[in-house]
Order: C-alpha cells, then sequence, then structure tokens
C-alpha cells in the first residue's frame, strides 16, 4: 500500500519545509500556508522516502522536508508515474503536472544538503479537490473514467 509518511510546509521558497502531522490541501492552491501554493502547475511537490533514503547512505542526517517536498511518500515509484495520473490522496484528488524539474542556480537545498533530487525524482501535482491528508493516508491512483 502505497501511503503519506510525512506532511512538510515553509513559509519561504527555497528552504526546507517543516514536517507537521497533517494539512490542508486547498482546490486551485495548495498546501495551506506554503510557499508553493498558488494557481499555478506545481501546487504540491511530491518525493518518495524510496528516493530519500538512497541520499541518506551520503548524508545520514536527512530528515523529511529537506528536499522542499509537500509531502513524502512511501511505496510509489513516483516518478514513472504519467503525466495527468490522477492520486487519490487523503481526503484529497491531485493529479500529476510534472516530472522532476530543473534546480535554480544558487538553491539552498543543493546547497545544504550537498546535493538535489527532486529534478530527477520528485513529481508535482495540482489541487483538484481539496481536504485534509494526514501521516498514514492512503495514495490510490484513480482509473480514467
Amino acid at each position: 500500500m502505497a501511503k503519506i509518511v510525512s506532511i512538510n510546509r515553509s513559509d519561504k521558497k527555497g528552504i526546507i519545509k517543516t514536517p507537521q502531522q497533517k494539512g490542508l490541501f486547498i482546490e486551485n492552491f495548495g498546501l495551506q500556508d506554503d510557499a508553493h501554493g498558488g494557481n499555478w502547475h506545481r501546487q504540491v511537490s511530491l518525493l518518495g522516502i524510496e528516493s530519500i533514503e538512497k541520499m541518506k547512505k551520503t548524508i545520514p542526517s536527512l530528515s523529511d522536508g529537506d528536499f522542499a517536498e509537500n509531502l513524502t511518500t512511501e511505496g510509489l515509484v513516483l516518478y514513472e508515474l504519467p503525466i495527468g495520473t490522477k492520486l487519490q490522496i487523503g481526503e484529497t484528488i491531485q493529479e500529476v503536472t510534472q516530472i522532476g524539474k530543473s534546480c535554480h542556480t544558487g538553491c539552498a537545498i543543493k546547497q545544504q544538503v550537498g546535493n538535489c533530487i527532486m529534478p530527477t525524482e520528485g513529481i508535482f501535482t495540482i489541487v483538484i479537490k481539496g481536504g485534509w491528508v494526514h501521516i498514514g493516508d492512503e495514495i490510490k491512483i484513480l482509473e480514467e473514467e
């Protein structure tokens, strides 16, 4: 079963996010009070714990949110999901809009952590249906109707 292992939020872009127990995801915005929220195609960022574990072999002190991901997941190879895939996460429905991204120059995460895996293994979604997401919530891939 794929599930959420961490929900992370920050007040500013480009900094490590702080884990929290639950998050309210707002339709067409993203995580409430998160710096990356807004009416654009990268409202929510997701990164698999499996990707983070690979980095922990080099940097054991890594924590959830260190790569500025909103949702840390387990049990799903995120970067293999096709764009347009719809996911039910907690009460929300989110749609995959982008796989990976280019790291901007001077990325605080890359400076602090030494490397960034978001460019190759992170994904981004938009919130189609808002609601609460809690740690431990299941992630379901929704079939096209």
